[in-house]
C-alpha cells in the first residue's frame, strides 16, 4: 500500500541464497505497491549481537554492579545509547510493518538476528512493564517471520520428530514482538529449499510474491497459547 514503510530485518551470509532472493521479492514488490522500504542486512552490517557495556555512551547509572537491562533502559532515557542501536531503533520507530528473512538455525533464528532483538529491543523504547503484549509500546505496527528451514513440512506436525512448527515460533511472535505490542502475521515458511528442485525454488519465490499483493489486506495471527499449542 503506497506511503507504508517496511524494514525487513535480514540475517544470512550469502546474497545468492533462497533467503537472499526472497529479501529481493519483497524489495521489489512492496515497492511496486508504493512502499518504502528499508533493508537492515545484519552481516553486511557486521551488526554486533553481544549486548555490552559498549552498547551505553558515558556514565553508568549504576557503576558498582553492570545490569545490562537497566544501563540500556536508562541510556535510552538519556539518549545515550550506542549510534547502532539509536539507527536501528529510528528504523523500527517509522516502520510499518517488520519482516524477519533468515534461515532457521536449531529451532530458532541464527545468533545475529537474537542479538539484534536483544539490544535494539530496549526497555523504554519496545516495552514498559505492565504495558506489555496488547498494550506494548510497539503496538501500531505489524510484523512477520519469513524464514527456510532444513527439514521437510512432515517433519514439522504435532505428530512429526521436530513436533509443530507454532511451537518454534512461540518464542519469537508471542515472546517477543507480541510481547512488545506488534501485531503479528502468519508465518511465511520455505521448507527443506536444498532438497528440492531448482523449479520448486522458483515456485517458493513466486508464491511468496504473491502473498505479499495482499499482505497489507491480512488479518493478524491470535497471539495466544491457544493458537501455538492447541
Amino acid at each position: 500500500m503506497a506511503g507504508r514503510k517496511v524494514l525487513i530485518i535480514y540475517a544470512h551470509q550469502e546474497p545468492k541464497s533462497l533467503n537472499g532472493s526472497l529479501k529481493n521479492v519483497a524489495v521489489e514488490e512492496l515497492g511496486k505497491q508504493g512502499c518504502s522500504v528499508t533493508v537492515s542486512d545484519l552481516y553486511a552490517m557486521q551488526f554486533e549481537p553481544r549486548a555490552t557495556r559498549n552498547d551505553i555512551v558515558g556514565c553508568l547509572h549504576n557503576s558498582e554492579e553492570f545490569n545490562y537491562g537497566v544501563e540500556a533502559r536508562e541510556a535510552y532515557k538519556r539518549g545515550d545509547l550506542s549510534d547502532d542501536l539509536i539507527e536501528e531503533q529510528k528504523k523500527v520507530q517509522e516502520a510499518d510493518l517488520l519482516i524477519f528473512q533468515f534461515p532457521l538455525y536449531w529451532f530458532s533464528m541464527p545468533a545475529i538476528m537474537k542479538g539484534w532483538m536483544d539490544r535494539v529491543l530496549v526497555e523504554g523504547f519496545a516495552h514498559k512493564f505492565p504495558d506489555c503484549y496488547s498494550s506494548g509500546l510497539l503496538k501500531n505496527k505489524l510484523a512477520l517471520f519469513s524464514f527456510t528451514t532444513g527439514g521437510s513440512k512432515e517433519m514439522y506436525t504435532k505428530g512429526g520428530i521436530s513436533g509443530d512448527i507454532r511451537y518454534i515460533l512461540w518464542p519469537m511472535q508471542h515472546g517477543i514482538m507480541h510481547y512488545c505490542g506488534v501485531k503479528v502475521l502468519a508465518p511465511h515458511i520455505c521448507f527443506a529449499p536444498e532438497y528440492v528442485s531448482e523449479e520448486n525454488r522458483k515456485e517458493m519465490l513466486l508464491v511468496w510474491a504473491q502473498r505479499l499483493k495482499t499482505l497489507w489486506k491480512e488479518e493478524p495471527i491470535n497471539c495466544s497459547p491457544e493458537w501455538y499449542f492447541k
